[in-house]
């Protein structure tokens, strides 16, 4: 059985910088991510876009997050109207702008690398008729087609409630219209099936599975077009996420919440576990309540959790017995010790790139800094890799922190890799790279084009810089 990706949207981290909320994302678990094109995060129309995208690729790809290239950004086109122009504009000026920046998304997403691009139709204006508003998008979608199919991009056609295409009936008949290209995928919103759907949301992705290329899941009632949190709505989750694993899809399920950005941390970490609850194997279940009865339990249950529920899923299974550990900070700590000198290198992983899921609302603190410690003196690429993230940015001591980015320089681990670096870079670490860079050059070796960065970025006054 193969584990779900679960992603989550940056519309709904607009009070983060693009950087930290991808840091964010991974810290908590998360494989991937739905990125919107906006003035917040990444805008496709301020300057240097070549030189920040191919920042934003190194930061995925440290991170290891999967990515789909979302448009929705509300106000990118129009500071006045929210979502316009859209492809049912009926000013062909209008059409023409938003086919520009569909064009643009379908540009950035192969150099992004992006698992898809992400669109809707939009809403016609009052006095233009169905028929005439279907052939303005199934004109522009066509246009779309046709430049994706150039990069090789994959296109999510997504069905939103209220616009001229809101279902998967109006889906299929849009695709039939263009002649059924394969560049021509589907993003289905699970909220949206319960939303209008006839049909139950596990058998609306069975309908879906030939076209899936992206799924977006929150809670929803039916009728009512609003995205809840899971638990708040009226969505049967285990049956949706079954269906999911029963038609083999590979994509990314992404958490869509783009109004709950003054929580976003918390509502992704909730959001996260109620998604890996709710498709958890029956194996994992018994154990959390082993663990949370007996905490001596994790001992034997932590080392055969990817034995029973599979090798993919075995780091996300680990990270919910790990948080499912009662106790106090010291205690928790002291488990987490003895969990990592007992395990062996795949162990050691999934106790490190737990501690920013643990640490939620300083629920560990530093009681787990010895085992950073003792990843960053080995020479393991992947420990010291996993060493440097979100805990070690909060946790480690300046010195120590400087220490451990350097370490990363001299083991060729991409800068991109380390949490915090642009809130924590200081004086000192420009010292400590200019002389490593001095050295290398001295001795006719390269010097790394991501330490460049950070001393250009430095220079010029904008070593804080997001993007």
């Amino acid at each position: 059985m193969t584990a779900l990706r679960f992603g989550y949207g940056t519309n709904g981290f607009g009070d983060h910088r693009l950087d930290e909320a991808l840091e964010v994302i991974a810290g908590l678990g998360y494989t991937g991510v739905a990125l919107t094109l906006d003035r917040g995060h990444l805008d496709p129309y301020s300057a240097g876009l070549s030189r920040r995208l191919a920042r934003t690729r190194r930061r995925l790809t440290a991170l290891g997050l999967g990515v789909v290239v979302e448009t929705g950004g509300r106000y990118v086109l129009d500071p006045w109207r929210k979502h316009f122009p859209t492809l049912v504009d009926s000013e062909p000026e209008g059409r023409a702008r938003r086919l520009g920046f569909l064009r643009m998304a379908v540009g950035i997403a192969a150099d992004l690398e992006a698992e898809a691009v992400s669109f809707w139709s939009g809403v016609p204006e009052p006095g233009t008729s169905y028929d005439e508003a279907f052939r303005h998008l199934a004109e522009g979608c066509a246009a779309i087609v046709e430049t994706a199919g150039l990069v090789g991009v994959r296109l999510g056609f997504e069905p939103e409630p209220g616009m001229l295409v809101e279902d998967l009936d109006g889906y299929e008949r849009l695709r039939e219209a263009l002649g059924n290209p394969d560049a021509f995928g589907l993003t289905l919103d699970i909220g949206h099936c319960r939303c209008l759907e006839p049909s139950p949301p596990a058998e609306c992705v069975r309908r879906a599975a030939p076209w899936l290329v992206h799924v977006q899941i929150e809670d929803m009632r039916r009728g009512v077009h609003e995205h809840l949190e899971f638990g708040e709505g009226e969505i049967d989750f285990p049956p949706v996420l079954a269906a999911l694993t029963d038609i083999g899809y590979r994509g990314l399920v992404s958490v869509e919440l783009p109004r709950h950005g003054h929580s976003g941390p918390q509502t992704a970490a909730r959001s996260l576990d109620a998604l890996r609850a709710a498709s958890a194997h029956p194996w994992t279940a018994e154990a959390v309540q082993r663990v949370r009865a007996d905490p001596r339990s994790l001992t034997t249950l932590f080392p055969v959790a990817a034995r029973h529920t599979g090798a993919e899923a075995g780091e996300a299974v680990r990270a919910r017995l790990l948080q499912a550990l009662p106790g106090s900070a010291q205690e928790r700590g002291a488990a987490l010790e003895r969990l990592y000198r007992q395990g062996d290198t795949t162990e050691r992983l999934a106790v490190l790139r737990a501690l920013p899921l643990l640490e939620q609302d300083g629920a560990l603190g530093p009681a787990a800094l010895p085992l950073i410690a003792d990843a960053l003196r080995t020479n393991d690429v992947r420990l010291v890799t996993a060493a440097v993230g979100p805990y070690a940015a909060r946790y480690l001591d300046q010195p120590a922190w400087r220490q451990a980015v350097l370490k990363c320089v001299f083991m060729h681990i991409p800068l991109a890799a380390v949490a915090g670096l642009a809130r924590r870079a200081d004086i000192e670490l420009t010292r400590m790279f200019t002389a490593f860079a001095i050295e290398r050059t001295a001795a006719g070796r390269p010097v790394p084009d991501d330490l460049l960065t950070q001393l250009d970025l430095h220079d010029t006054g904008e070593h804080r810089a997001h993007l």
